[in-house]
């Protein structure tokens, strides 16, 4: 959005139609401890040229993703979005940051919606999905609320596997304390999450793939959590894997959520990006957010309303299931919109030529002595051992311009058993000259 300056005639009428003689009129009510009362350090005025050039010059500081080789996931994948995507999310009834639900005039709003909610119900083979949540980590820890509001139980088990961002954010959502069971990373397998479950358990929360790039055993761990009757959590950062891998609904899961951003959405220096939420159709009352749904009107036309909203904004707060305020429009809409490009067909054919890429890249890391697999299992992301620390070794490669993944020590510090561990990403766009780059660079490194 561009920022364009009101005159001074301009910011007297509006202060005259709401009865404020001044600017600072509007902020009485703030302490005058707390206003901020100096000039901000900004330097002065300058023509809009002059700052366009020191705009673009800070940006130049920047490498972008698709400036190399580019080999970063652990949550935020780089694909390619197709023009069409852009383009049709800019026009101007879609285009705002806001969330128009009034169903008098934002039908082709909620039609998007009811559309998002049923692609993502059948991507992750459940009966039921919410309009978007604002990213993964956050839609994880409403589901963990959730699950203790069906099981009535509070003991919450979360899996080592799962990225440590969205082990924080349910910590921040649930407290300290014994009731949130974190189990160690595990880098190399399933860790003993299934004997943490007892009669108190509310859910357990596994990541697949996890953030060690390893597909997990979903039906067996569903079974463990329901002879316990608790929940079983499913919670996929890489969405475009649901192309490939069979979906957690057919295995017995009983919320999903996962982050949409693979899919429509570009990096964006890490957002905004969308949270994807589906559970069964028994759950759907106690799902955090609001559900689009289908209905006809008075002379039997096709219609959308907003069907169930159980925000505070809507029902008592002591009855709410969320103080989530809104939903990512805009990034659903282009999730949906990408979605549409791709049908079912092309998103099989996506995921497979990620996968392959992916096996590419296994390969030929595979042959660099000092290289260590950690993974039976992948879909687009794996785990190295390296002979050094990993944090070291990217920097020594972001020197010849290659951006060799994220340390595991730099999301889980002060674990010197991690430090060595490096976790890649693969993709449609990583190309046989950015492998040969990186198997280059990386034995010059460790050599």
């Amino acid at each position: 959005m561009r920022y364009l300056p009101h005159s001074d005639a301009e910011r007297a009428e509006m202060l005259g139609v709401i009865g404020a003689k001044t600017v600072e009129d509007l902020f009485a009510a703030v302490p005058r401890a707390a206003l901020q009362t100096e000039s901000l350090n900004l330097p002065g005025h300058q023509p809009e040229y002059m700052v366009e050039n020191h705009m673009h010059a800070l940006s130049g500081k920047n490498r972008a993703a698709g400036d190399g080789p580019f080999f970063v996931g652990a949550g935020a994948y780089r694909h390619h979005v197709p023009a069409s995507v852009d383009h049709l999310i800019q026009r101007s009834e879609f285009l705002t940051a806001y969330t128009p639900y009034q169903p008098e005039i934002s039908q082709g709003t909620l039609q998007m919606l009811f559309e998002f909610q049923t692609q993502v119900a059948n991507l992750t083979g459940m009966d039921v999905a919410n309009a978007s949540m604002y990213d993964g980590s956050t839609a994880t820890a409403e589901a963990v609320l959730m699950a203790c509001r069906l099981t009535r139980r509070n003991k919450i088990i979360l899996s080592g596997g799962i990225h440590p961002h969205y082990r924080d954010v349910v910590r921040t959502y649930m407290g300290e304390g014994e009731h949130l069971v974190c189990l160690e990373a595990s880098p190399e397998g399933q860790g003993g999450i299934t004997a943490e479950v007892d009669d108190a358990t509310a859910a357990i929360v596994i990541q697949t793939p996890d953030f060690y790039g390893h597909l997990r055993d979903v039906k067996s761990l569903a079974e463990a959590a329901h002879a316990k009757g608790a929940l079983l959590i499913v919670v996929v950062t890489e969405a475009v894997a649901l192309g490939l891998i069979e979906a957690p609904g057919a295995l017995g899961a009983d919320i999903v959520v996962a982050e949409g951003q693979s899919i429509g959405n570009a990096l964006n220096f890490g957002g905004p990006y969308v949270g994807l939420m589906a559970t069964r159709d028994k759950f759907i009352r106690q799902m955090p957010g609001r559900l689009c749904g289908e209905t006809v009107d008075a002379e039997g036309k096709r219609g959308f309303v907003l069907t169930l909203s159980t925000r505070e904004q809507h029902i008592r707060r002591e009855k709410a299931t969320s103080n989530i305020c809104t939903n990512s429009g805009l990034c659903a809409l282009a999730f949906s919109i990408h979605m549409s490009l791709l049908g079912e067909a092309g998103l099989t054919k996506l995921a497979r030529l990620n996968h392959a890429r992916a096996c590419a890249l296994a390969d030929a890391l595979e042959e660099i002595p000092g290289v260590e697999l950690l993974n039976d299992t992948f879909f687009n992301e794996m785990t190295l051992r390296l002979s050094k620390p990993a944090a070291a070794v990217v920097e020594a490669l972001v020197a010849k311009n290659i951006i060799a993944g994220v340390p595991v020590s730099r999301l889980e510090p002060g674990k010197p058993e991690l430090d060595n561990l490096l976790v890649l990403a693969a993709t449609e766009l990583t190309s046989d000259g950015d492998i040969a780059a990186l198997v280059a660079g990386l034995k010059e490194v460790l050599a």
